[in-house]
């Protein structure tokens, strides 16, 4: 098992199979994992074994950090394409997460006003007012919906939290009103102790899709594994099997992106 874990709060830039040329903006330790899941395909590895020893970087951090990086690239004459919250852990559960959003539009209107904000996200903080609000005023507001079905969830994701419930977060999706990006990962194989997590069938796909439908977002990315996951038996779904699930989604008229 090799896993990844981000330097904080800057990384990068990297290229990003989604989002083109990125520079990863790390709300979390720089010593481990903060997550409100805890999913069996995540490259940073189980909560558990990534446990911090150190603080969030505070939001004056973030913001002298992302302003050095974006100068040194600016000097370089390098553009990123995207500023990209992610790295260990879920970045909207950062406690100045929507100030936070504020400083980076504000470098990133000065600095590279080219550039997209995106935040990925597992949609677990999202029935706050606050994160819906920081949320709305990004480019590429990135929410996790991996399935509709609990048990799948809570095999795959393993939420931490014990109110978590996939039907409020669909009904909060919809309080975006379109401005949102539908990041779902299919793949096939299965856990460590034998059980199935094929969500590629139309078993799963099917009552997805319809909740896509619902949901209403400008877009939907779909995606595979790419990298080594810390339950050894997962396997990537196949270019065919994205492909049909792309369609699928297109068909609802919603533009869908695969990546293999």
């Amino acid at each position: 098992m090799s896993t990844i874990i981000y330097p904080s709060p800057i990384y990068g830039p990297v290229h990003s199979r989604r989002l083109g040329i990125s520079l990863g903006i790390n709300l979390m330790p720089a010593d481990g994992k903060i997550c409100t899941f805890d999913c069996i395909y995540c490259e940073c590895g189980y909560n558990r074994d990534r446990r911090t020893h150190s603080k969030h970087p505070s939001r004056a951090t973030v913001a002298s950090a992302l302003e050095r990086q974006l100068r040194k690239m600016h000097d370089e004459g390098v553009h990123p394409d995207v500023l990209t919250f992610a790295g260990n852990g879920e970045p909207t559960s950062h406690p100045d997460f929507p100030g936070i959003i504020d400083d980076t539009i504000r470098l990133r209107d000065e600095l590279c006003p080219k550039a997209k904000v995106s935040v990925l996200s597992n949609s677990t903080f999202i029935n706050k007012p606050a994160i819906r609000e920081a949320l709305m005023k990004v480019d590429n507001n990135i929410l996790k919906l991996d399935t509709v079905d609990a048990s799948y969830i809570n095999k795959v994701d393993r939420p931490q939290q014990p109110s978590y419930d996939v039907n409020k977060i669909i009904e909060n999706m919809k309080l975006f009103k379109g401005h949102l990006i539908i990041q779902t990962m299919f793949m096939r194989g299965t856990t460590d102790e034998g059980a199935d997590v094929d969500n590629t069938s139309d078993a799963f796909v099917e009552p997805w899709l319809k909740s896509v439908a619902d949901i209403a977002p400008r877009e939907v990315m779909i995606y595979t594994i790419d990298r080594e996951t810390p339950d050894s038996h997962l396997l990537k779904a196949s270019h065919e099997q994205l492909d049909a699930i792309c369609a699928r989604v297109k068909a609802l008229g919603i533009e869908c992106t695969a990546s293999y």
